[in-house]
C-alpha cells in the first residue's frame, strides 16, 4: 500500500459541523455578548425563579393505612388493580390515588406496597 491514494467522494467520517473558509472568518469581529447583557434570572426555570425551599404539601397516609390493613387482612398478597379499586371506593384523597395509580402492574405484599407507597405496616 503506499500513502499516495487520491482521495476522492466525501469524507469517510461525516461531519456534525460547518465550516466555514478562513478568509470569510478572519473579518468577522469577535463580540462577547455577557458583558453586555445582563443575565436573566426572572425567567421561570432559573435558579433565582425557583425559592430556596420548595413547599412539598404532607399527605396523611392514615387513610391508606386503614385501607391496607383491610384489604391484607388474611391476604398475602393484592394486585395494584385490586388496591386501586378499593381505594377509589374508599374515597381515597386524590394524592394517594395518584400514587396508587403509579405503582407498576403487579401483585404486592403489604411491606412492598407500604414501601413503594411511604405508609406504614399497622
Amino acid at each position: 500500500m503506499t500513502d499516495d491514494v487520491p482521495v476522492t467522494g466525501a469524507p469517510t467520517a461525516p461531519t456534525t459541523q460547518a465550516r466555514l473558509p478562513e478568509a470569510v472568518l478572519a473579518d468577522v469581529p469577535v463580540v462577547d455578548t455577557a458583558a453586555i447583557d445582563p443575565p436573566t434570572t426572572d425567567l421561570p426555570g432559573t435558579v433565582a425563579a425557583v425559592p430556596d425551599e420548595i413547599q412539598v404539601e404532607e399527605v396523611d397516609t392514615r387513610p391508606l393505612d386503614e385501607l391496607l390493613d383491610d384489604l391484607y387482612h388474611g391476604q398475602e398478597r393484592i394486585s395494584q388493580v385490586d388496591i386501586y379499586r378499593r381505594a377509589v371506593a374508599a374515597e381515597l384523597p386524590a394524592q394517594l390515588l395518584a400514587r396508587l395509580n403509579a405503582l407498576p402492574q403487579g401483585e404486592y405484599a403489604v411491606d412492598e406496597v407500604t414501601d413503594l407507597l411511604g405508609g406504614s405496616v399497622g
